[in-house]
Formats: structure tokens, sequence, C-alpha cells
């Protein structure tokens, strides 16, 4: 498929495009919408539907029908529902997907129908390495890289030995290795929770005994409520380091509140950037849902915005795969993050930063960026996928 779509690319160049009336465009919008997750999905549906309501309804200057789904976080369930969009409401594009679980198991029904899937958060690495597809565009990371920027925050402030703590799927093992790939003190122990799971007594009660100089952990949604609200009733915060990614976050923070004050994630976005499109945005989400967005928000707007560049490119066209994956490439988009690029295997390179929950004036809880700590930072994948 690869070497068809080169050789669809080529031919282009050498003829001229006439003037044609594109149809209106139908995106399948997957997410979480149900569970202790949900919030995580409802935030990157809103951002989606968000930036189309600010184009007018339209992606790419073209009517545009959005057919949102709840993937349950079930990934056979998922797959039902994706090969629905396809085969029964013949989506020009699939979009979106919270969990790497999900992404893993729609990934191939999606490929296999030479269909585009713009992903709105998850980032597996099989996806960025060698199983790259040409129809595959992330709006958001690579799951390793908000990872690495606490690693590497580890290992700068000297800590020694570490104990890491994810969900036992893909991207608990991607988170592990993001961390780990700059981390070079010992690692304690890697526990592997089950995905959903709210009760964390059994492991504080190992982090407690081992006394490691610092907890990494990766625990998205309503995990990562419990496991703030738990790690401090039995009394580690304060003593042993909290270290995170997707755990504190602005879909979390107003069940956590005051007991994430000051604890530190690693994010390519936060609520603070400073760029006139994140003001804006920011301005625009809390006006339109009257809550803070989070990472996930920023993510579904700016998947949004990717659509509509590339429409926008192609003349309101998915039909020339060729011509609408060369459009997606160029990223062809203002970024709300500012600094922004596509590599060769549909990830971004990006700015990613060490960020800090903190309460706002009006009372409200969000994350502010404190520092950054990679620049234009390049997936560790990337080198492994064939496409160019």
């Amino acid at each position: 498929m690869q070497k068809k779509l080169a050789g669809a690319v080529a031919l282009g160049a050498l003829m001229v495009a006439a003037p044609a009336l594109a149809d209106p465009v139908k995106i399948g919008l997957v997410s979480t919408l149900s569970g202790p997750s949900a919030a995580l999905g409802v935030h990157m549906r809103d951002g989606f539907q968000l930036a189309v309501k600010e184009l007018g309804g339209k992606l790419g200057g073209q009517p545009t029908e959005v057919v949102v789904v709840d993937d349950e976080l079930k990934p056979d369930v998922a797959v039902t529902k994706v090969k629905a969009l396809i085969e029964r409401d013949k989506v020009d594009i699939v979009a979106g997907v919270v969990f790497s679980n999900v992404m893993m198991a729609v990934a191939k029904p999606v490929f296999d129908a030479e269909t585009f899937l713009i992903s709105g958060n998850a980032g597996p690495s099989p996806l960025a390495g060698k199983a790259c597809s040409p129809f595959f565009f992330s709006a958001s990371y690579q799951n390793d890289q908000n990872h690495e920027v606490m690693g590497k925050y580890a290992q700068d402030k000297g800590y020694k030995r570490v104990i890491l703590m994810t969900p036992n799927y893909q991207a608990g093992k991607d988170s592990m290795a993001g961390f780990k790939r700059h981390f070079k003190g010992e690692v304690v122990e890697e526990i592997f929770t089950q995905l959903g799971q709210l009760d964390f007594a059994a492991e504080l009660a190992k982090i407690a005994s081992a006394k490691p100089d610092a907890v990494f952990t990766f625990m998205p949604g309503g995990m990562g409520v419990n496991l703030v609200k738990q790690y401090a009733q039995a009394g580690l915060a304060g003593q042993i380091p909290f270290l995170s990614a997707f755990t504190i976050d602005e879909t979390t923070l107003p069940a956590v509140q005051d007991a994430a004050i000051g604890l530190l994630s690693g994010a390519q976005w936060a609520p603070t950037l400073d760029t006139p499109e994140n003001k804006a945005f920011v301005a625009a989400y809390e006006k339109e849902y009257g809550v803070v967005p989070s990472i996930y928000a920023s993510q579904g707007y700016e998947a949004a915005k990717l659509i509509d560049g590339a429409l926008k490119a192609t003349g309101g066209k998915v039909s020339d795969k060729a011509a609408f994956r060369k459009a997606l490439a160029s990223a062809p988009f203002k970024s709300i993050r500012g600094d922004f690029k596509f590599n060769a295997n549909g990830f971004p390179s990006q700015d990613v930063y060490v960020v800090k929950a903190v309460k706002r004036a009006d009372g409200k809880f969000q994350t502010e960026i404190v520092t950054k700590v990679f620049d234009d930072f390049k997936d560790a994948y990337a080198g492994e996928c064939p496409l160019k």
C-alpha cells in the first residue's frame, strides 16, 4: 500500500487537478464516554466539536458531519463500532481514541479499509515504529514522550531509587519505557496494576516499605483521582516525591483539588502555554463548557484543525489518498502548542515540559508550565518506520 501511495503521489505531480465540487465530509469520532475514565473522552470530544463549531460547522470549507461513538474502553466494542462507522456510515476519516489498547484494536480494520485515522490521544509505540502506517497521524504525542520528561527530571534531580507504577496495557508499558530511557538510577520495582483499578492499598504498602527516592506513575482518569487521594491518606505525600504523567490534569484536578497542588507531571501542553492561539482556545473552551480544558481537549481541538487544514489543501476531498496524506504530513494548521511538525511515522516532533498543578485566583485548578525539558522532541521509534 505504501508503494501504491508513493506512486499516486508521483502521478499526481504530473497532472493538473480540475475544479470539482467535493462531497460533505463525514468524521467518525471514537471516544471513551462511559466509566471512570469518561472525563478524558468527554474533553477530547468537546475539544474536537469546539473546533468544528468555530469553523462554522465545516472542515476544509465543506459541510461536516461528526458521528460520535462511545468505545466504552472495550477493544472488542470499539472494533464493532469502528467497522460500522466505515461500512454503514461511510465515514471519510476516523478520529479520536483515548486509550492505546483500543487504538491497537481498531487500527487494523481502519487501515485495511484504507481510511485515515487521526489520533486525538493514544500514541502506542508499535504504530510509531515498524508497524507505522501511511493512514495514521497523531495530533497528540507518541506515548513515551511525556514520560521521558519525568525520567529526565528524576535523573537531573539526582534521585537514585525510583518505583514505577502503571496499568498493565500498551500505554503503561510505553510509559515505563519512556521514563527509563533517561533515568539511569535504580528502578526498585515496576508495579503493573489492572486497567481501571481504583484501590491501591497493596501497592502503596509496597511503596511505603521500599522507601524509594521518588515514585513515578501513569494513572489516567478515575485511577489517578483515587491514587492521588490514597497516596495522601497513606501519609506518603510530602515524604516520597510523586512524579507522573496523565495522572494529574484538568480532568482529575476538579476531584483531587488541594491534594494535587504542587505535584509535577510531564506534558506537551498546559493551559498557560503562551501562544496567542492557545490563549484563544482556553478562553473559548471555558466559555463553551464552563471548565478548564485538559490536554485531551487540546488534542481533540487540534485533531479537527489538522483535518481542516488538510481538506483545504485538497479542495475538500479525501478520495485522493496520496494527496490527502501529503497534506496531513505538512501539518497545515497553526498549532496552539507553537512548534509542531510531523515525523515520517505520523507522530509529532514538539516541545515537551514539566508542568505543575496549581489553584487559580478564581478557585479553579489547572496545570501550568514549570520548564521546557525537550525542544522539537522526536519520538524514539521514528527511525524504525519505513515510510518516507
